[in-house]
C-alpha cells in the first residue's frame, strides 16, 4: 500500500478503478478475463507483439538509412526488450493463471521494470525507463486499437489520475463516469479543482510524481477531505473507507431537511445562499439544495470546451437555460475570466510568461471588443427572461470599470436600434480580486450596484503566491490576517453604501470561515452547490453577536495558523455535529 499526500480541493471519498492518463490518453478497459477466453487473449497478445515489432523494425531501418546505424540501434534495443523470453513468460503467467487482461498484464509488468531502472543510481540507466514507457504505449496501442477510450468517451466509472488536465479536457469530462481526480501538479483554484467541485466529486492535486507507480485498472482510493491518495490499498483500508462513504451518505441525508428551512441566523438575521456554477446542468444541483439564486455563473467553459469562439446563440442558449430554471431568483453572470493563453482561437500572446499578471479577464475583453460585445449581447437578451445581473472580473482601476460599462451601454444602444428587448436597468457588479480594488473601494461603490469578493485570486495577489504552484501552495491561505483585513474593508464599504456584497471564492463554502464572515458583516454567500446546506446549518446554529466576537478576535491575530485554529475551535464549539 502506498499513500500520497496532496492538496484537497474537492471533498468526499472515492474508491474505484484507476484511469491513468498520459500524453497518449490510454485507458485499460478491463482488468480480468474469463477462464474460457484465456487462449483467445494470448493470441491477441501475440498479434500485438508482432505488430509492435514490425513497427519498431520499420522505424529502425528508416532511421538507420537517414542517420546511420548508431541511431537505429535505439530501436534495436526496443526490439530486444520486446523479444525477451522472461518478459513474455511473465505476461503469459499473468494471463493464464491470474486471468489478467493482456492490457493490464503489459502495463503492470513494464511499469515494474521501469521502476527498477528509475531507482538506479546511474543517470544513464535511469533514463532507460522512458524506453520502457515508450514500449508500453506501443504495445497498448496495438492491443487496444479502436477500443481506446479518452476522457470524453468513457463507458464505466473511473478515477482519473493524470500529471495535469488541460482546460479543454476538464471542460469535456463525462460526468456520468468520472468519479474522482488526482493530478501530480496543480493547486487550489486550478481548472481541475473547479471542475471537480462542479461535478461534486473528490479531487486531490499537487501530489508530485506517482503515475509510474500505478497501472490502469488498479484499485485506488481518493480522500478529498484530507488530500490523500492511496494506491494498492489493503483490505482493512478499503473497509474503513467504504464505511466512511456510508457515513458521508448518512450526513447528506441528515442535511436534506434544511433545504426548505429559512436561511437565517439563530437570532433571525437573513442570510442569502447562492450557488456557484460552471455549466447549465448545475442549476439543478442548486435547486435541489434550495439556493436563493446563482451568485456566480462562470462562463469560461463555453470557450474552453470549443475549438472556436462560441457565437452569440451559444451564449444565449446557455444563459437562458439557467435564467429560466431560476425563475425570479437572481442569476449573476460573470463575463469571461480567461487568459490569452487559454483561448485557442486568439493569437498566442507573444510574451505571456506569467498569465496571472498578463492579458486576462476584463483586460482581455477590452482588448478583444468583438468577442466581449458578443457575450454582452447574449447576456442582455437573456435579461428579459428573469432576474439577471452582469459582473465584470479582475477590475483593478476605476477607468477600467468605466470602460467596461461604456461597452455595455454601446451594446444596449445596438439592441435598442434593432428592436431587441433587454432589461435597461440591468444591475452591474464587479469582482473584488486585487488589493488595488480594495484600496479604491470607496470610489468603486459609487460605480456599481453590487460587489462580489473573489478570494481565490485576492489571496494569491495579496500574498504573492501562485495558487497552482505546489512549491509555495502552503503560503496560499485564506486565514492570513492580511487577507481578512482586505475582506473586512470591502464588506464595510459596501454595507456603508447600502449595496450588496457577496463572497464567491472557495473560502465562502468552507464552514470554518462562516462565523468569521458573518461577524465581518457578510450576508450573501455564493458557494458550490454541495456546500449550501452545510453553510445553512452553521448560519442557523449561531447568532450575529457570537460571530462578531469571533471576527473581532480573529482580526487581532498575527498569523494564519492561529487564525484557522481559533476559527475551527469556535465552529466546533457552536456546531459540534459538523465534526471539524
Amino acid at each position: 500500500m502506498q499513500k500520497l499526500q496532496g492538496i484537497a480541493v474537492s471533498p468526499g471519498v472515492a474508491i474505484g478503478e484507476a484511469m491513468v492518463m498520459d500524453n497518449e490518453g490510454f485507458r485499460i478497459p478491463r482488468r480480468f478475463v474469463a477462464r474460457d477466453a484465456v487462449e483467445a487473449e494470448l493470441e491477441r497478445l501475440d498479434k500485438a507483439f508482432q505488430a509492435a515489432s514490425d513497427e519498431i523494425a520499420h522505424n529502425r531501418d528508416a532511421v538507420s538509412r537517414e542517420l546511420g546505424s548508431k541511431y537505429g540501434a535505439i530501436f534495436e534495443a526496443h526490439l530486444q526488450m520486446l523479444g525477451d523470453s522472461q518478459l513474455r513468460g511473465e505476461l503469459d503467467e499473468m494471463i493464464r493463471n491470474r486471468h489478467y487482461s493482456p492490457e493490464y498484464a503489459v502495463s503492470r509488468a513494464l511499469r515494474r521494470y521501469a521502476q527498477v531502472f528509475q531507482k538506479l543510481e546511474s543517470r544513464y540507466l535511469a533514463e532507460r525507463a522512458n524506453d520502457i514507457f515508450d514500449l508500453e504505449k506501443r504495445v497498448l496501442r496495438n492491443l487496444l486499437g479502436r477500443r481506446r477510450e479518452g476522457l470524453a468517451q468513457l463507458t464505466s466509472p473511473v478515477l482519473v489520475l493524470a500529471h495535469n488536465l488541460t482546460p479543454s479536457e476538464t471542460a469535456n469530462l463525462d460526468r456520468q463516469f468520472v468519479r474522482g481526480f488526482v493530478t501530480e501538479v496543480g493547486g487550489l483554484g486550478s481548472h481541475t479543482a473547479i471542475v471537480a467541485e462542479a461535478l461534486e466529486i473528490p479531487a486531490v492535486v499537487g501530489t508530485g510524481p506517482f503515475l509510474t507507480d500505478v497501472s490502469g485498472g488498479e484499485l485506488v482510493i481518493i480522500d478529498g477531505d484530507e488530500g490523500l491518495v492511496i494506491l494498492h490499498p489493503d483490505e482493512e483500508t478499503i473497509a474503513r473507507y467504504q464505511h466512511e462513504v456510508e457515513e458521508i451518505r448518512t450526513q447528506a441525508a441528515q442535511l436534506k431537511p434544511l433545504r426548505d428551512m429559512v436561511s437565517e441566523t439563530a437570532d433571525g438575521v437573513a442570510v442569502r445562499l447562492y450557488g456557484n456554477i460552471e455549466f447549465p446542468y448545475e442549476v439543478k444541483h442548486c435547486a435541489e439544495r434550495g439556493a436563493d439564486g446563482i451568485g456566480l455563473y462562470r462562463t469560461e467553459f463555453l470557450y474552453l470546451s470549443a475549438d472556436e469562439e462560441p457565437d452569440e446563440e451559444a451564449h444565449y442558449k446557455a444563459y437562458s437555460e439557467v435564467v429560466r430554471a431560476m425563475g425570479d431568483r437572481p442569476v449573476t453572470i460573470r463575463t469571461f475570466d480567461l487568459g490569452a493563453d487559454k483561448v485557442s482561437h486568439l493569437p498566442d500572446p507573444e510574451d505571456e510568461r506569467n498569465p496571472f499578471l498578463g492579458l486576462r479577464s476584463i483586460r482581455l475583453a477590452l482588448r478583444n471588443l468583438p468577442m466581449f460585445r458578443n457575450q454582452l449581447r447574449a447576456i442582455l437578451r437573456a435579461s428579459v427572461l428573469g432576474n439577471v445581473q452582469v459582473m465584470f472580473p479582475l477590475i483593478s482601476t476605476v477607468l477600467e470599470l468605466r470602460h467596461a460599462k461604456m461597452v455595455l451601454s454601446d451594446v444596449m444602444e445596438d439592441l435598442d436600434e434593432r428592436g431587441i428587448e433587454f432589461n435597461r436597468d440591468l444591475p452591474i457588479g464587479m469582482m473584488v480580486e486585487v488589493p488595488a480594488a480594495v484600496m479604491m473601494i470607496d470610489h468603486f461603490v459609487n460605480e456599481v450596484d453590487f460587489l462580489s469578493i473573489g478570494t481565490n485570486d485576492l489571496i494569491q495577489y495579496a500574498l504573492a503566491v501562485d495558487r497552482a504552484n505546489s512549491d509555495v501552495v502552503s503560503l496560499y491561505n485564506a486565514s492570513d490576517p492580511a487577507v481578512l483585513k482586505l475582506i473586512a474593508a470591502t464588506i464595510e464599504a459596501g454595507n456603508k453604501k447600502g449595496i450588496p456584497v457577496s463572497l464567491c471564492g472557495q473560502m465562502s463554502g468552507n464552514t470554518v470561515y462562516t462565523m468569521l464572515l458573518l461577524g465581518l458583516g457578510l450576508r450573501h454567500f455564493s458557494v458550490t452547490p454541495s456546500a449550501i446546506l452545510e453553510i445553512k446549518r452553521v448560519c442557523r446554529s449561531v447568532t450575529i453577536p457570537q460571530c462578531e466576537e469571533v471576527a473581532q478576535r480573529a482580526l487581532t491575530m498575527e498569523n494564519a495558523r492561529d487564525v484557522k485554529s481559533f476559527l475551527r475551535g469556535e465552529v466546533r464549539k457552536h456546531v459540534p455535529e459538523l465534526g471539524l
